[in-house]
């Protein structure tokens, strides 16, 4: 996941993909003999494993991501509950599809550089090896369709990429929802919006406050397209959003070193690396805290049962 959002307004209708006739996993499988494993996956992008920056500068998965924070909450409850975490940095709705950024081999990842394989293909080949024991599947993408729109570096080149990548990142989420939902029916897939790790923007000054106010409403728009699919497909949503109070420019809180500053701003730099000084930041990825944040958000999803 890259720099998320850019500090411009823009009216952008979200596109509504199709309704499809599924129904909410009503059949799930609970109940397995002592012993027998079961499997939690964890697919998406940069997020979904951990990343984090070393002291130099360089971003490694951890164990500390939301999906290892996740399984640690639930599988004192479920024993025989094992995490498989087939994500991916960098990884897009094509890409999830399509491969081209990490190897995968099977059912497996191999790599995180290579062009074999796709994380999707992995995901699938790997439900069907372990047929009615995956439970669980978690699920954040799209934050880096966003990128190329970014790159342009102008408004109007913003304005004229966005519209396009959010119908194509619409498109591309239906197919992989299908998929998923086609491998197994029964299992509890659970999808994420995101935060705006460009509100940190705030810190630098005017133009930078300016920026950060605009992206808010950039990031709701593309959290809505996000939404809009899940919602069609009857997949809850981790509102990570609201967990960060991406919205919450009113309430003042006041940081060690930072000052005070917009409820919202102040999260991101508390929950994220994007406030600090480099090599280490600024990164938009989570430190151990924001991880936490976004495994509870993924909590609130799950049924009760599955916890107990």
């Amino acid at each position: 996941m890259k720099r998320l959002f850019c500090g411009i307004v823009i009216a952008v209708s979200v596109l509504a993909v199709p309704a499809v006739a599924y129904a909410s996993p009503g059949n799930v499988h609970w109940g397995f003999p002592f012993g027998t494993a079961s499997y939690y996956l964890a697919l998406g992008d940069s997020l979904s494993v951990g990343i984090q920056p070393t002291p130099a500068g360089v971003d490694e998965p951890t164990n500390v991501g939301y999906p290892n924070q996740l399984y640690a909450k639930i599988r004192y409850s479920y024993p025989d509950l094992r995490l498989d975490q087939l994500g991916c940095p960098g990884e897009t709705t094509t890409t999830i599809l399509d491969g081209g950024i990490c190897g995968y081999s099977g059912d497996q990842r191999t790599s995180y550089t290579g062009d074999t394989g796709s994380q999707a293909s992995a995901a699938l080949a790997f439900i069907a090896a372990h047929k009615g024991h995956v439970p669980l599947i978690t699920l954040d993408i799209g934050a880096n369709d966003l990128n190329p729109c970014i790159a342009t570096g102008t408004i109007s080149g913003i304005e004229a990429c966005l519209p396009g990548v959010l119908n194509t990142a619409g498109k591309n989420l239906a197919a992989l929802l299908t998929e998923l939902r086609t491998a197994d029916p029964g299992a509890i897939i659970i999808g994420m919006n995101y935060y705006d790790p460009e509100l940190a923007e705030w810190l630098t000054g005017s133009a930078g406050q300016t920026f950060a106010t605009d992206s808010v409403e950039l990031s709701s728009i593309f959290n809505a397209t996000l939404e809009t699919v899940y919602q069609d497909y009857k997949v809850p949503v981790a509102d990570v959003a609201t967990a960060f109070d991406t919205t919450d420019m009113t309430g003042q809180v006041t940081l060690p070193n930072l000052g005070t500053l917009p409820r919202n701003v102040a999260e991101v730099c508390e929950l994220t690396w994007e406030c600090v000084a480099p090599p280490q930041g600024p990164n938009e990825h989570c430190n151990a805290r924001g991880y936490a944040v976004i495994a509870n958000a993924f909590l609130a999803e799950l049924p009760l049962r599955f916890l107990f």
